[in-house]
This record gives C-alpha cells, sequence and structure tokens, in this order.
C-alpha cells in the first residue's frame, strides 16, 4: 500500500480493466437473483476469476517490489524462517524455494488464503454474490492485490468470524493465532474472545479489556510494531484515501444501530452479535484515525468483511422498513469512492497501472 495520496488524474483508459471487473461483478449479483442454480454458477465462476485476477498480477500493487525483496532474502531453514517476526510469511517463502516456485507463487498462496476466508464468509449470507461484488473495490483491490501478508491475515480474520458466529472459542483463538504469522495487528481481534460464548455486557467488557493489556504489551514489542512506529507514527507519515475508508466503516456501524440493528436482531439473530460487536469496532476504530491515519486504516481493514455482511444482508432484512431502497445506498457509495479513488488518485495510477497479468513469468528487480 502507498504510504500517502496525492490527488492526480489516473488513465482512464488504463483504469477500464477495473471498471469492467467491478461492473461485471454487479451485474453478475443482479442477475444471481434469478434462482439458485444461476446463483451458484456465477458464484464460482467469479470467485476463481477474482483469484487468478488478484494472484496472478504482474507487476501490480504497491508492495510488489518490496516482497521481491523478501522473496529473494536468503532463508537458510524453517527454523530461520520461525525465528523471524511474522514467520508465516517467510516460511512460505521458504516453501516456495525448496520447491522452486517462481515470485509470482507467493502472490497465489497468499490470495489463496485471502480468498478461502472470504468464500467460507460469504457463503453464510443470503447472497454471496453481492457480498463478493461489494468487496472489489476497496477490500480486494488494496490487500490481496498489494498487503499481501495483512490480506493473507484477514482470510484467516473470515474463518475466525464464522467461528466466533459457531460460538467455537477454540476454533476462532487458533485462526486469529495462525493469521499472526503473517501480519501480527490480528491479534488485536482475541479481544472479541469473551464475547463468543457470552454476551456484550460490562463482566465481559471487563475481560476483554484486561486480555488487551498483555495482548496490546505484546504487539508493542513486535519488530513489525516497531517498524509502524518508525514509519507512521515518527516520521508521520500520511494517508489521505484512510479518511474516506474509516469514514465509510465509521457511518455503516453508526447507520447498523441507527437503522438495521432491531430488524437484524428480530430476522438474523445467530449472527447478530457479530454484526453489533464489529459495528461498535468501526464507530471506535475512527479514533485511530487522529493518531496515525495509516494505522487505523491497516486495523479498519479487518473489519471491513463485516460491513459486507451488513451491506450485503440489507434486502434481506424483511422487517427494515424501506430496505429495497436502503439496499441501494451501499452500492451507490460504494462506486462513487472506487470512481472518484480510481480518477483521481496518484496512489491507485501508480501502483495498479497499468494492470497486466502472467502465468509462471520470470520477475526480476529490474
Amino acid at each position: 500500500m502507498a504510504l500517502y495520496e496525492d490527488a492526480a488524474p489516473s488513465d482512464s483508459s488504463a483504469s477500464m480493466t477495473y471498471y469492467f471487473t467491478y461492473f461485471g461483478l454487479l451485474l453478475a449479483a443482479y442477475l444471481g437473483r434469478g434462482g439458485a442454480e444461476v446463483r451458484q454458477v456465477l458464484y464460482w465462476s467469479l470467485l476463481i476469476a477474482l483469484f487468478v485476477f488478484s494472484g496472478f498480477r504482474y507487476e501490480v500493487g504497491c508492495d510488489w517490489s518490496g516482497y521481491l525483496y523478501n522473496f529473494l532474502a536468503p532463508i537458510e531453514s524453517y527454523a530461520d524462517a520461525f525465528g523471524r517476526s511474522e514467520s508465516g510469511h517467510w516460511s512460505l517463502i521458504h516453501f516456495l524455494h525448496s520447491v522452486g516456485l517462481p515470485y509470482q507463487y507467493l502472490n497465489v498462496a497468499t490470495s489463496a488464503m485471502f480468498f478461502l476466508g472470504l468464500h467460507v464468509l460469504a457463503r453464510r449470507q443470503p447472497d454471496p454474490l453481492a457480498f463478493l461484488a461489494l468487496a472489489f473495490p476497496i477490500l480486494i483491490i488494496n490487500m490481496p492485490m498489494s498487503a499481501i501478508r495483512q490480506g493473507a491475515a484477514i482470510g484467516f480474520m473470515c474463518l475466525a468470524f464464522s467461528a466466533f458466529i459457531d460460538r467455537r472459542l477454540v476454533a476462532y483463538i487458533v485462526w486469529i493465532l495462525v493469521g499472526s504469522l503473517f501480519h501480527a495487528s490480528i491479534l488485536a481481534f482475541l479481544v472479541f474472545a469473551p464475547f463468543i460464548l457470552g454476551r456484550f455486557n460490562i463482566r465481559n467488557s471487563i475481560t476483554a479489556a484486561l486480555l488487551a493489556i498483555p495482548g496490546a504489551f505484546g504487539l508493542l514489542q513486535t519488530e513489525a510494531a516497531q517498524v509502524a512506529e518508525q514509519r507512521y507514527l515518527m516520521r508521520e507519515v500520511d494517508a489521505a484515501g484512510a479518511a474516506f475508508r474509516l469514514g465509510i466503516l465509521s457511518l455503516t456501524g453508526l447507520f447498523f444501530f441507527w437503522k438495521i440493528a432491531p430488524a437484524w436482531r428480530r430476522d438474523f439473530p445467530y449472527d447478530y452479535k457479530l454484526a453489533a460487536f464489529g459495528s461498535w469496532l468501526m464507530v471506535a476504530f475512527f479514533g485511530l484515525f487522529f493518531v496515525s491515519t495509516v494505522i487505523g486504516d491497516r486495523f479498519g481493514y479487518y473489519l471491513i468483511p463485516i460491513q459486507l455482511m451488513i451491506f450485503s444482508r440489507i434486502p434481506y432484512l424483511v422487517s427494515l422498513r424501506n430496505r429495497q431502497i436502503l439496499a441501494v445506498a451501499p452500492y451507490a457509495g460504494l462506486t462513487l469512492v472506487f470512481v472518484v479513488w480510481t480518477q483521481l488518485s496518484w496512489h491507485f495510477n501508480q501502483c495498479y497501472i497499468p494492470y497486466d497479468i502472467r502465468f509462471g513469468a520470470p520477475v526480476g528487480l529490474g
């Protein structure tokens, strides 16, 4: 991901690949309402297509060169890999070296982790196609197509959210710990654990706060946290796009409690707790914007899957008044943000244009 964004016009013709992909997803989501069989075929086709689009991109994404340097770094053994911070990333690189696969397969592997988790959560929704389409303009482009370590962690976060819904405490913790092998920031979500089997009340909130203390302390001691402090706090690095992403998250959380929560509790009680707790965090995480836009943005990405649940569920909240009108708002809002971002963002123009896809092409530092 870029560390900052300047307003600069993007090449409209070069952006067409992303527009066609996004509007193709929207069209598929609309056509998928015609029947279960059509929806099933479209869903699997688009899930695989998005995985290929993300995993086999070539010289696309702001972190392409940075991860290439990681890939070329000498790693002597798995013991060496596990001696490093976020060791899953380095172990994966060592595995790819040992089987003779080129750098591109690092992106293929992390994209597979992301889309596996996204799929597990999407299939729990009444309209998985809508969930998938709404994920493209922000989550998919910024995570598995650029910040691949956190993209992998978000895949495991989706698996953890699924375990949360099923009240499987051990599975939830395990998926969080596995995700931390790729991006330590996911450990912050261990604070969800006390609410899996209990209610959102004062006692469990105190328990969560007590759990957060050693977790936060541990995170601050990691190499990744020290790098983040040097990059984002001491150098006062800014991320202009974070204001929009965190703003959309916060508005989603507020909208959930103002308009959606009662209908959700009646129509979908089994995952109301996750939606409600996630919405509280969406509102609270906006406060991180005033500490560091980049850090706030990084943590906010973990909540986007819950945001997608809320957006895609609106048409199915039968007790929600004006739900058909309200259901259009997420599509309109995300489309507007997507078009403005692709046309005015220096970040998008530098990192994602032109899009290229290659299978097994040699990669060098240039």
